[in-house]
């Protein structure tokens, strides 16, 4: 992923209320359902801090979030980028009202590019990765 690239968007509907949805993208028991299983802690307040590991064959990944901004219930941003590796981003979870109940839009911006050798770090991996963790991970778990 590289500063220059347009951010990834993903966008999607779900049938839960906007309530339902926050809680599920902001407290951190919700989120290991869908998400990352071995996120440790996680608070939707500015300045909140996590860092957690995740390991993708013999290549480890220490994720390092800050949280920018928050809006209750309407909208989520962390910084997101990963200790010991070139790379910096944000990724913002706004929430909206919509017929079928609420609509996540999931925008990641990069600002510093990201190690171009490394095969996560690459677009399409992201673009693949959002996808799947919205609209099939988060999705799922929204719709049982």
């Amino acid at each position: 992923m590289k500063k220059t690239d347009k951010p990834v968007i993903v966008e999607e509907n779900f049938t839960v209320s906007i309530n339902e949805l926050w809680g599920a993208i902001t407290e951190v028991n919700r989120m290991k359902q869908w998400f990352f299983e071995n996120i440790e802690s996680f608070e939707p307040t500015v300045g909140f801090k996590t860092k957690f590991i995740v390991q993708n064959e013999d290549r480890i990944f220490p994720h390092l979030w800050e949280v920018t901004e928050v809006i209750p219930k309407e909208r989520i941003c962390y910084n997101w980028k990963y200790e010991g590796y070139k790379g910096d981003s944000f990724v913002t979870f706004e929430i909206f009202k919509s017929e079928q109940g609420s609509k996540l839009i999931l925008t990641h911006k990069v600002t510093e590019s990201f190690t171009a050798d490394i095969e996560e770090f690459k677009r399409e991996s992201c673009i693949g990765g959002w996808n799947w963790f919205i609209k099939n991970q988060l999705k799922n778990y929204l719709d049982t």
